[in-house]
C-alpha cells in the first residue's frame, strides 16, 4: 500500500451562467489512470510514470507518479462549481509535445493542455533525484479560454443531463467529447485543436445520422426522439485508421458501434446472445453494464462487455473484424463468468481480464483471468492487504499506550491522513493539523487521549487495574476513529493496468496501490481452501506426488493458523522478541489447541496428516522454498553497467529510486516477511504435532521421527527467528539525526576508512514516515540490486513491473536476511546512526545467528560507543576480534590498513578500533585494549613499540606521569623511546610537574634526558619557558653540583645577551648566585666550570646539517679556546650582574644597554646615573681607576652648586641610593651640601698615596671655574701642596698660588707645619725639607709679568728670602754638628 501526496494545487473552476441542474443525478466515486507511452522504456524521461486521477462530484484530483524520481508538485485539484463529472469523464492522451487532459461534467467540456515530460527539461540526461511534474504550471493555466472550454447546450425537450461519457483526441488535435443523453442517443461536442483557430461543434448521432452544426448553440433543425431503450449505459471510443468509431453499451443490453466520419451506427450486436439461460434477463434495467477496449497491433481491437446479473455477472470478450466495404462484424473470444456481487471496475488488457469487486462484508476483492486459454474458467487470486485489525491484544505485562502507539503508527497499517482525520475528529475539530512530522504526529496523538482520559477522570485515587481499563477504554476508541477513517479511504473507486509495463494498481477513494506478483510458497499459504484442494501440483516442486504432499500439507497448515488464537498468537510473538525459544513457544501453543479442542481440529489435523505420503519430503521442499539464504554473493561495487552509454547508466541509477518505489518495494519484504513468519509458525506447531502424534502418522517410523527432531525443527526455527527479524526491521523507523551526531558519525567512519555518511532527511514530512529497511534500500540496496539484475540478465532496456519488482524484492529479501554472508544492511544503519535500531537488530540475532558474528560484536561495539558506554563497547571490539580472519566486512576494515607495523590481520584490527576509540577520545579504553593488542604483538618488534608508544601517550594525557614513564621504558625501539622521552619533558614542563620529572630514575637514559633538556633550553624562549631551572633541579637532585653551576651559569649569560630587561637582570644576578652556592658547596680544587662558548649555536643530536645564506653547507666550526671559570671570576660576574640590576632598578632604560656592557662602561653607566656606591664596588671588584666615579661626583656637585630647585629635588634621589657617613647635622642641609659631604666622605674613604683623587677632584672643579671648598683645599695641602700650586698655576690662580707658597714658607719655617703634613718645620736637627722651586719659579715668572702683581711678588721674594737665610744658617749648624 502506497499513500500518495495531498494536493498541492486546487483550481476552482467555476463557469458563470450556470446552475445545478435540477434532480441532479449523483454519480458514484472514479478513477482511472494513463501510463505513458514509452513507460516501459528505461532510456525514456517517461520509464515507470503515469498519471492517476480520482472524480467525486464536482472535484476531479490528478496525480502524477513515478516510480524512478520524486516529481515535485505533482497533485492537482479541479472543481467545477455548480457541476457533476461524468462516469468516463476523464480521458489522458499524449501527443508528442503535449499532455492533453480532456474533462467532462454534465454541464460542460474542458480541455487541459500540459507540456510533455520529454519537452520540460533542457538535457536529454536527467540526473536529479526530484523533477518538476507536469502540474508544476497548472496554475498559469487560464481555465476560462472558450478555446479549451465549452458549455453543453440543453438539448429541446430533454430533462436533467448526460448520465455518461468517453472523449478522444483525433490525429488532427481535435477533442471530441462523447456524452450519453439521459433520454438515449449520443451527442458529440468537438473542440478544435489547441493551436488553431475554429468554432465548436455538436453533434448528434442517430439512426438517420444528421449532424447539425450549431450556431450560438441554437439547435437549426428538429432531432428525433430516442427510446430509453437506446439509453447509453458504457461509452468507448477508438481511433481506427482514418475513422474514429464510438461504442455504446445501451440499456437495451446492446452493443452499438457508430462510425463518427460517417455519422452512422456501423453495427449493433445484442449481448444476450452470447449468455446462457438469459431468460429474465431482458427487463433488468442493466445498470451496471461496463464496456472496455484493449487494442494491440497483433490481436486489433477487443472489446469486453461486463453484463451485470444479479449472482452471476459475465464478461464476454469480442474481437471487431473489418469485412469488405467497411462492414465490421464481432467475433466471439471467450465468455467469462463470476459470482461476485458487485462489481467496481474492471480493466482489459490483450491478454487478460482483471477484475475489482466489492463483497458482501465490503471486502475489497481482485481477480484475474487469462481470457484466451483458461477453458476452466478459474479466476486466479489476488491477495489483498487486510484493514488493521479491530482487536488490539495487550499482554499483562505490556502498557496499554505504547501498544495503541506502535499499532497505530506501524508504517503498514494507517495511512498519516486517516490519522489527521481521526485526529481532528477526536479533538472536536478544534483546529486544523498541518503537515507535522511523524514524531510530532505521534506526541499530538498522545497529548490527545491522555487529556481526553485526564478529563473524564472524577476520583482521584486509583487502583493500578482500574487506570488500565480506563486507559485501553480510551485508547481503543481512538484506534476505532482511525479504522473507520482508514476504511473509508480504502474504499476501492478503480483498477488499472499498464500495457507497456504489465503494472496493475487498485485505486483507492483516499491511495493508490500497487499489485505485486506473488512468490510461489506465500501463494500457496494464503490460497483459499477451495484453490489448495481443486489443484493437483504445485510450482515449488516437479514431483507429482510430492506436489500432492505439499498441498495437502499446506492444507493442514491453513487448519493450524485458523486454531491459533490471538493471545497464542501473541506468545510466539513475545517469545521471538524476548529471544526465548520458539520451539518452547509452539509447544505451549500446541499445549493450548490440545486442550481447547472443541471443534476436533486436532483430529481433523490428524486425519489430513494420514493422507501424506511424505511429510519430511514435503516439509523440506517447503523449508528450502522458505530459505532466503543464497551461496551467490550480491554485490554492487563499483558503477552500474559499466561500458553502457551515460543514459543507461544514469536511468540504472534512477531505478525504482522514488520515494514510491522504495516504499514499495520494503512494504512487498514486510508483508512477505509476515506471511512466512506465520507460515513458519505453523509449519513449527505441525512438526511438534507430528513428534507427539510420533509412529501414528509416519510410515518411515523412528529414523523420521529423529530427522524432524534433529534437522527440521531446528530449521523451522531458525527461519522463524529469521523472518521475525525481517519483519520487525520492515516496521522499525529510522530516526532523524542531528547535524553534529552525523558529522562525529562521518568523522568516524574515516577514522575506520568506511563509506561516507550519507545526510539524513531532518524534517520528514507526515506523510511518508521513512523505515530503516527504506532507508537502506535508498541508500545502499538499490544500487546493489539494480546492478546485480542487470549484469545478470542484459535484459535491455524494457522495464515490466511483474518480473522486475520479484527479482527487486528477493534480492533485497536476501540482503537482509541475516545468514547470508552480506553486512550492508549492518554497515548501511551505522552509516547514517541509526544506533537504537541497529543495537535492536543485532539484538535480535544474537542467538541463533552463526554469520557474521564478528561484525555483529564490532556493530553492538559502535552502539555503545555512540550511546557513551565506553567499557561495553570495548567488550564488544574485543570479541569481534577472534572472527578478524574469517569475515568479509572484519577483513575490509583490516585490509586497508597502510601501517607496515601492522603484521597480522588481528593487529591490523586492533589499530583500527584503537583510531576509533582515540578519535571518541576514550584514552583508558585505548591503553586497556593496547595492552591486550600487546600479546598479539609478542615477536614484532616494531608493532610493540608502536603500542607501547600509544600507551605511554594517554598515560600521559590522563596524568599517568609514572605509568606514562613505565611504557617509556618498556619502549624496544630507541628512536621511539627517544621520542616518547622528548615528548615526557616537554609535557610535564608545560604541566609544571617538575617533581616527577627529575625524580624518575631514567636508567640508561640519564644522558639523553640531559640532552633533551639541554637543547629545549637552548632552542626556546628564555622566559617562557624554565628548562634551565628544571635542568639545574635535574642535577642538584643528583648531587651533580658542578653541572648545576654550569647549567645556572650558562643561563644567565644568556640572559644577559638576550633578555635586556630588569626581570632578565633579575634572574641573571639569581642565576649567577646560584652557580657560586654550587661551587662553594665542592672541594675548592674542583671548584671550576668550563665558560660555556658565547653566541655559540648548540646543535642538536639527529639534527640535519645549516646551510648558509648562499645555500651551501657551512663549513666545521673553529674550534673554540676552552676557558677555565673558577670561584673568584664567578664572584665578579655576579658582582658585575648585581651593578647592573641596581642600574636597572633606578634607571629602567639602561636595561636594554646594561645586559652586555664590561665593567669599564659599568662604571661609565652608575656614575651618569648616581649610583657612585655601586660604581665604586665594582671598581674595587675589577680593580679599576677610582678616578672616573670621583670626576663624575665632583661634576654632580657642581651642576647642584648652579643648578635651580628642580636640580635640587632630582639629586635627592641618586643621594639616597648612596651611603651616607652618618653624622649628626644640627642645622638643614641642602642638596648640594649632601653631596659635597658625599665626596668628601669618598675622598676620606678611599685614599690614593699621591693624592690622585683629590687631584682630579680639584682639576674637575677648577676646570669648571669653580671655586675649592676650604676642607678640600685643607685636605690636599697636608697631602700634597706641591700638586695644589701646580693645579692654580694651571688655571692661572697666581693669587692663590701665592698665597699657597707663603703659608708653605711659613710651615717649613715652624709657623703653622702641622697643616701641610710636615712634622717638624727646618731646623739643624729634623729631616729634610724642601720647596717645589720650579712651580715657585713659574710663579714668580708670571708675577713680574704684571704691574698689578708688583706686590704679592715683593712678598713672595721677601718669603723667601728669609727661607733661604734660615737654611744658609740651619745648614752651616749641621756640619758644625758634625
Amino acid at each position: 500500500m502506497l499513500t500518495i501526496a495531498s494536493a498541492t494545487n486546487t483550481l476552482i473552476r467555476d463557469i458563470s451562467g450556470l446552475t445545478a441542474l435540477p434532480g441532479g443525478v449523483k454519480f458514484p466515486n472514479g478513477a482511472g489512470a494513463f501510463h505513458y507511452e514509452e513507460s516501459g522504456n528505461l532510456l525514456s524521461v517517461t520509464s515507470n510514470r503515469f498519471i492517476h486521477w480520482s472524480t467525486s462530484g464536482d472535484t476531479v484530483q490528478l496525480v502524477e507518479q513515478s516510480l524512478d524520481t520524486n516529481l515535485l508538485n505533482n497533485a492537482v485539484r479541479l472543481r467545477f462549481t455548480h457541476c457533476t463529472v461524468l462516469p468516463g469523464g476523464v480521458y489522458i492522451q499524449e501527443t508528442l509535445n503535449n499532455v492533453i487532459i480532456l474533462i467532462c461534467t454534465n454541464q460542460s467540456v474542458h480541455r487541459l493542455v500540459l507540456p510533455h515530460p520529454t519537452r520540460m527539461y533542457r538535457s536529454e540526461l536527467v540526473t536529479e533525484l526530484h523533477m518538476q511534474s507536469i502540474f508544476t504550471d497548472v496554475g498559469k493555466l487560464s481555465l476560462q479560454d472558450p478555446s479549451h472550454s465549452a458549455i453543453i447546450p440543453s438539448l429541446v425537450g430533454h430533462t436533467g443531463g448526460p448520465t455518461t461519457s468517453t472523449a478522444w483526441l483525433s490525429h488532427r488535435g481535435e477533442a471530441h467529447y462523447t456524452l450519453a443523453s439521459p433520454a438515449g442517443g449520443i451527442v458529440v461536442v468537438t473542440l478544435p485543436p489547441h493551436d488553431t483557430q475554429g468554432s465548436i461543434s455538436l453533434l448528434e448521432l442517430k439512426r438517420s445520422s444528421m449532424m447539425q452544426r450549431l450556431s450560438g448553440w441554437m439547435p437549426t433543425a428538429l432531432r428525433g426522439e430516442h427510446g430509453p431503450a437506446d439509453l447509453a449505459l458504457s461509452l468507448a471510443a477508438r481511433e481506427l485508421e482514418e475513422d474514429s468509431f464510438i461504442f455504446a453499451l445501451c440499456h437495451d443490453h446492446k452493443l452499438r458501434m457508430w462510425s463518427f466520419r460517417e455519422q452512422a451506427c456501423l453495427l449493433e450486436a445484442d449481448m444476450l446472445d452470447y449468455m446462457p439461460a438469459c431468460k429474465g434477463v431482458k427487463r433488468l434495467s442493466g445498470q451496471g453494464h461496463r464496456l472496455r477496449l484493449a487494442f494491440s497491433s497483433t490481436t486489433g481491437l477487443c472489446l469486453c462487455v461486463y453484463l451485470a446479473v444479479p449472482g452471476r455477472g459475465q464478461f464476454t470478450v469480442l474481437q471487431l473484424v473489418a469485412t469488405d466495404n467497411s462492414h465490421y462484424s464481432l467475433e466471439h473470444i471467450s465468455s467469462l463468468f463470476t459470482t461476485q456481487e458487485t462489481l467496481v471496475d474492471f480493466a482489459l488488457t490483450t491478454t487478460d481480464i482483471w477484475g475489482l469487486w466489492v463483497d458482501d462484508s465490503n471486502t475489497t476483492v481482485i481477480k484475474y483471468i487469462n481470457f484466451e486459454h483458461n477453458s476452466a474458467g478459474q479466476w486466479n487470486q489476488v491477495f489483498v492487504q487486510p484493514p488493521p485489525e479491530e482487536e488490539v491484544h495487550i499482554g499483562v505485562d505490556q502498557d496499554p499506550r505504547e501498544t495503541y502507539l506502535e499499532v497505530l503508527f506501524s508504517p503498514l497499517h494507517f495511512s498519516a491522513s486517516a490519522l489527521v482525520k481521526a485526529l481532528q475528529i477526536y479533538r472536536r475539530g478544534s483546529e486544523r493539523i498541518t503537515d507535522l512530522a511523524w514524531e510530532n504526529l505521534k506526541k499530538e496523538v498522545t497529548v490527545a487521549v491522555e487529556s481526553e482520559l485526564q478529563s473524564s477522570v472524577t476520583e482521584f485515587e486509583f487502583s493500578q487495574e482500574e487506570y488500565r481499563q480506563l486507559q485501553v477504554e480510551f485508547w481503543s476508541k481512538f484506534h476505532a476513529c482511525c479504522l473507520q477513517y482508514q476504511e473509508a479511504l480504502s474504499t476501492p473507486v478503480g483498477l488499472t493496468v499498464s500495457q507497456h509495463t504489465s503494472m496493475v494498481c487498485l485505486l483507492r477513494k483516499g491511495f493508490i496501490s500497487f499489485l505485486l506478483p506473488c512468490f510461489a510458497v506465500d501463494h500457496l499459504y494464503l490460497s483459499y481452501d477451495e484453490y489448495l484442494s481443486s489443484e493437483e501440483e504445485t510450482p515449488i516442486t516437479e514431483d507429482l506426488e510430492g506436489g500432492r504432499d505439499v498441498l495437502q500439507l499446506v492444507q493442514c497448515l491453513r487448519m493450524v493458523s485458523d486454531a491459533v488464537s490471538g493471545e497464542m498468537a501473541y506468545v510466539m510473538e513475545k517469545a521471538l522478541q524476548h529471544l526465548e525459544s520458539p520451539e518452547n513457544a509452539a509447544e505451549l501453543i500446541l499445549e493450548n489447541m490440545l486442550s481447547n479442542n472443541n471443534d476436533n481440529v486436532i483430529e481433523d489435523i490428524q486425519n489430513k496428516l494420514q493422507d501424506i505420503r511424505n511429510p519430511m519430503a514435503a516439509m523440506i521442499v517447503l523449508l528450502r522454498e522458505l530459505d532466503l539464504e543464497t551461496d551467490s554473493d550480491i554485490t554492487g561495487e563499483g558503477p552500474i553497467a559499466p561500458g553502457q552509454s551515460l543514459n543507461t547508466r544514469i536511468n540504472l541509477s534512477q531505478l525504482y529510486g522514488s520515494s514510491s518505489a522504495v516504499s514499495v518495494v520494503c512494504q512487498a519484504v514486510c508483508h512477505m516477511a509476515m506471511t512466512r513468519a506465520l507460515f513458519c509458525r505453523d509449519l513449527l506447531i505441525l512438526q511438534k504435532l507430528y513428534l507427539r502424534f510420533g509412529d501414528n502418522v509416519f510410515l518411515g517410523g523412528g529414523a523420521q521421527l529423529l530427522q524432524l527432531q534433529q534437522d527440521l525443527i531446528p530449521r523451522c526455527s531458525h527461519l522463524l527467528s529469521s523472518y521475525h527479524v525481517l519483519k520487525h526491521i520492515s516496521q522499525s523507523l529510522a530516526s532523524s539525526v542531528p547535524i553534529d551526531i552525523i558529522d562525529a558519525n562521518l568523522q568516524h567512519l574515516t577514522v575506520l576508512e568506511l563509506s561516507d555518511s550519507p545526510a539524513l532527511s531532518t524534517n520528514r514530512s507526515v506523510l511518508s514516515p521513512q523505515t530503516v529497511v527504506e532507508l537502506f534500500y535508498q541508500t545502499v540496496a538499490r544500487k546493489i540490486i539494480v546492478s546485480y539484475i542487470y549484469n545478470q540478465q542484459q535484459s535491455g532496456s524494457l522495464l515490466l513491473w511483474p518480473h522486475l519488482v520479484s527479482s527487486v524484492v528477493q534480492l533485497l529479501a536476501q540482503l537482509l536476511w541475516p545468514s547470508n554472508s552480506g553486512f550492508q544492511f549492518p554497515e548501511c544503519l551505522m552509516a547514517n546512526c541509526q544506533y537504537t535500531q541497529l543495537q535492536e537488530y543485532v539484538r535480535l540475532i544474537g542467538p541463533w545467528c552463526q554469520v557474521n558474528i564478528g561484525s555483529c560484536r564490532f556493530m553492538l561495539g559502535q552502539c555503545y560507543l555512540a550511546n557513551g558506554e565506553g567499557q561495553k563497547a570495548l567488550q564488544c571490539f574485543q570479541e569481534a576480534a577472534t572472527e578478524v580472519e574469517k569475515e568479509e566486512f572484519l577483513m575490509r576494515l583490516t585490509g586497508t590498513e597502510d601501517d607496515e607495523a601492522a603484521s597480522t590481520p588481528r593487529l591490523q584490527y586492533y589499530n583500527k578500533v584503537l583510531r576509533l576509540l582515540e578519535d571518541v577520545g576514550l584514552p583508558e579504553l585505548v591503553i586497556q585494549l593496547t595492552s591486550l593488542a600487546l600479546t598479539e604483538a609478542a615477536n614484532d618488534i616494531s608493532s610493540q613499540a608502536a603500542l607501547w608508544t600509544r600507551i605511554f601517550k594517554h598515560h600521559l594525557d590522563l596524568g599517568h606521569n609514572s605509568e606514562a614513564y613505565e611504557a617509556l621504558t618498556q619502549n624496544p625501539d630507541s628512536s621511539m623511546q627517544l621520542d616518547c622521552l622528548r615528548q615526557l619533558v616537554v609535557v610535564l614542563c608545560e604541566r609544571s610537574q617538575l617533581q616527577d620529572l627529575v625524580q624518575f630514575p631514567y636508567i640508561n637514559l640519564h644522558d639523553e634526558v640531559v640532552s633533551i633538556i639541554e637543547s629545549r633550553a637552548r632552542g626556546l624562549d628564555l622566559l617562557a619557558h624554565n628548562y634551565y631551572e628544571l635542568l639545574y633541579a635535574f642535577h642538584i637532585n643528583r648531587h651533580n653540583y658542578r653541572k648545576a653551576g654550569t647549567v645556572m651559569f650558562e643561563f644567565g649569560m644568556r640572559l644577559g645577551r638576550e633578555v635586556r630587561t630588569r626581570l632578565g637582570l633579575q634572574k641573571q644576578v639569581n642565576c649567577y648566585l646560584a652557580a657560586l652556592n654550587c661551587l662553594r658547596l665542592i672541594r675548592p680544587e674542583y671548584a671550576w666550570i668550563v665558560q660555556p662558548a658565547s653566541g655559540a649555536v648548540y646543535e642538536r643530536p639527529g639534527a640535519s646539517p645549516k646551510r648558509n645564506s648562499d645555500g651551501e653547507f657551512s663549513s666545521e666550526p673553529v674550534k673554540r679556546q676552552i676557558d677555565i671559570l673558577e670561584l673568584k671570576d664567578l664572584e665578579k660576574e655576579y658582582i658585575l650582574s648585581r651593578s647592573r640590576l641596581t642600574l636597572a632598578q633606578h634607571h629602567l632604560p639602561s636595561a636594554a644597554i646594561a645586559g652586555s656592557a664590561t665593567a669599564e662602561e659599568m662604571v661609565t653607566l652608575l656614575v651618569q646615573t648616581g649610583l657612585f656606591d655601586s660604581a665604586l664596588s665594582l671598581c674595587q671588584t675589577f680593580r679599576l681607576n677610582l678616578s672616573p666615579v670621583f670626576e663624575g661626583l665632583a661634576f654632580k656637585c657642581v651642576k647642584l652648586q648652579f643648578g635651580g630647585e628642580d636640580t635640587q629635588n632630582e639629586a635627592w634621589i641618586w643621594l639616597a641610593a648612596n651611603q651616607l657617613s652618618s653624622v649628626i647635622n644640627t642645622k638643614e642641609s641642602s642638596a648640594t651640601d649632601e653631596a659635597w659631604r658625599l665626596l668628601a666622605s669618598y675622598l676620606d674613604k678611599y685614599l690614593s698615596p699621591n693624592g690622585q683623587h683629590h687631584r682630579c677632584v680639584i682639576n674637575k672643579l677648577l676646570s669648571h671655574s669653580v671655586p675649592l671648598p676650604d676642607w678640600l683645599v685643607k685636605s690636599y695641602k697636608a697631602m700634597d701642596a706641591a700638586s695644589l700650586l701646580r693645579l692654580y698655576l694651571n688655571f692661572d690662580l697666581l693669587e692663590a698660588a701665592a698665597e699657597l707658597v707663603l703659608e708653605y714658607v711659613d710651615a717649613l719655617l715652624g709657623r703653622g707645619h702641622q697643616y701641610f703634613g710636615i712634622e717638624r718645620p727646618l731646623s739643624a736637627t729634623s729631616s729634610l725639607v724642601w720647596l717645589p722651586y720650579t712651580s715657585i719659579d713659574q710663579l714668580l715668572q708670571a708675577l713680574s709679568e704684571t704691574q698689578t702683581n708688583s706686590i704679592i711678588f715683593n712678598k713672595v721674594r721677601d718669603k723667601l728670602e728669609d727661607y733661604h737665610k734660615l737654611v744658609d744658617k740651619t745648614t752651616r749648624l749641621r756640619l758644625i754638628a758634625r
